[in-house]
């Protein structure tokens, strides 16, 4: 599995229920990176997206509430229910796209990150791990940077 997120420069990824940053450049990306693939997302995530379900990716919603339903999506309850949906998608179809709950519980069945990273402080309320000091993980690769209005980031890949 593919964790995929934009985190700022304190590892924040969302404030108020929203993105810290809506840069083009990283929404292209990440379409991109999870067209055709799964996305595993958590109900607020869900609730947050302007188009739901994500259009040409398979929806997954782990979420506790037993009342969650939407049109066009697959819902899980539970780390076991998830896995079973799962059963039949090759790993590397998969992308966890956040919240902070969800990064954190299916970090450990994941191997590559690929974090946009933004020299900016986004003034957050919600993080991901800091994937530079995390046991195990390295940084693969990174993009040059970019500048987008003034504010600069890169797209950087770890693996363990």
């Amino acid at each position: 599995m593919t964790i995929i997120a934009c985190a700022d420069m304190e590892w924040g990824i969302g404030r108020d229920g929203g993105l810290l940053f809506n840069i083009p450049e990283d929404m292209e990306f990440f379409k991109t990176a999870t067209r055709g693939k799964t996305v595993v997302m958590g109900r607020k995530t869900f609730e947050s997206l302007r188009i739901k379900p994500l259009p040409g990716r398979r929806n997954i919603v782990l979420t506790k509430s037993e009342s969650f339903s939407f049109e066009g999506t697959e819902t899980a309850h539970s780390l076991t229910e998830l896995f079973s949906l799962l059963e039949n998608t090759p790993k590397n179809d998969v992308f966890v796209i956040g919240g902070s709950n969800v990064y954190r519980q299916l970090l450990k069945y994941c191997d590559t990150a690929l974090i946009t990273k933004v020299s900016a402080y986004g003034k957050a309320d919600s993080f991901i791990v800091n994937f530079d000091k995390l046991s195990g993980w390295k940084k693969e690769s990174a993009s040059e940077l970019k500048n987008w209005n003034g504010t600069e980031f890169q797209f950087v890949k770890y693996v363990r």
